[in-house]
């Protein structure tokens, strides 16, 4: 059973406004005189593989360098990951949670930034989540939102130039296969204009999805036409996660390694994120910097 967007959005989100509408009371008068307290959140998907935090940690770090003496916090978007690293005694907050938490702090002015790659159903539903507590009574007054890696024509052209230099050296014969998560969402659109946008500089760099298209299989019959004999596997999120280490590169017979070597391609894996890549991890750095311009500070 499938929910809508918008329903999605409030059973997720209704818990904490519930929450923060009892606790309201207790500083909302502090708030209507208190001066002006400036605060960050970003907010990544999520991973449940350790190894891929640190790339996590990293745009934090980054934010806060951007940012001396503005708190940033993290949250995680997906509630399945947040579910399952809470059963290893991880605790990650939801972009709700972690707005709950900031508007009972006292912080009047927020900027969020989403770490996702495309402006997909994730991203939609933190922007929406934001701006349900920037339209709240006596809380945050302004939140802004900052767009995803893949917005605007200039982004899509901006991250292929970021991304080019530092994939694998490649020579004749091999390819370059980027490896994007995939929605049903129209913006899944942003992967095939990132092709494109690629194509004009790397004919041997390819985009695949692991839940759209264009998919593996839609790649191979390619790979073949143009004599690719390997084909280096490489993560276009933001962590080199569950995604890269099972759909990407595991070894079940339905991965992108294991089609690629029945199909007669090497594969080679590589286990970076783009959060690990900084001239792809400032362009999300570009994006809150002109997140917090629109707060007007």
């Amino acid at each position: 059973m499938r929910f809508t967007a918008g329903r999605a959005i409030m059973r997720a989100v209704l818990p904490c406004l519930l929450g923060l509408a009892l606790a309201l009371p207790a500083f909302a008068g502090e708030h209507k005189s208190a001066a002006p307290k400036h605060g960050i959140l970003l907010v990544a998907f999520g991973t449940s593989v350790p190894e891929a935090t640190p790339a996590i940690e990293t745009l934090k770090r980054d934010a806060e360098a951007a940012f001396p003496g503005v708190p940033v916090r993290l949250a995680y978007s997906s509630h399945i990951i947040r579910d399952k690293i809470e059963k290893e005694g991880i605790r990650k907050n939801s972009p709700a949670q972690a707005l709950a938490d900031m508007a009972a702090e006292g912080f009047t002015d927020v900027s969020v930034q989403s770490l996702q790659t495309i402006p997909g159903r994730e991203y939609t539903d933190v922007k929406a989540t934001a701006e349900l507590f920037a339209h709240m009574p006596k809380g945050i007054r302004h939140v802004s939102v900052g767009r995803p890696l893949l917005f605007l024509p200039e982004d899509i052209a901006a991250a292929a130039k970021a991304i080019l230099p530092v994939l694998p050296k490649h020579a004749r014969g091999e390819a370059v296969i980027l490896m994007g998560h995939g929605t049903e969402h129209p913006a899944n659109a942003a992967y095939s204009a990132l092709q494109l946008e690629l194509w004009k500089h790397d004919k041997s760099v390819f985009v695949c999805t692991v839940e759209s298209k264009p998919a593996i299989e839609d790649i191979i019959p390619q790979l073949k036409t143009g004599h690719f004999r390997t084909a280096y596997l490489v993560p276009f999120m933001s962590v080199a996660g569950d995604h890269a280490h099972n759909d990407m590169a595991g070894p079940e017979k339905d991965s992108w390694a294991s089609r690629l070597s029945a199909a007669g391609i090497t594969p080679k894996p590589v286990f970076v994120g783009l959060g690990s890549r900084p001239t792809v991890a400032r362009l999300w750095m570009d994006h809150l910097r002109e997140a917090d311009k629109a707060l007007g500070l």
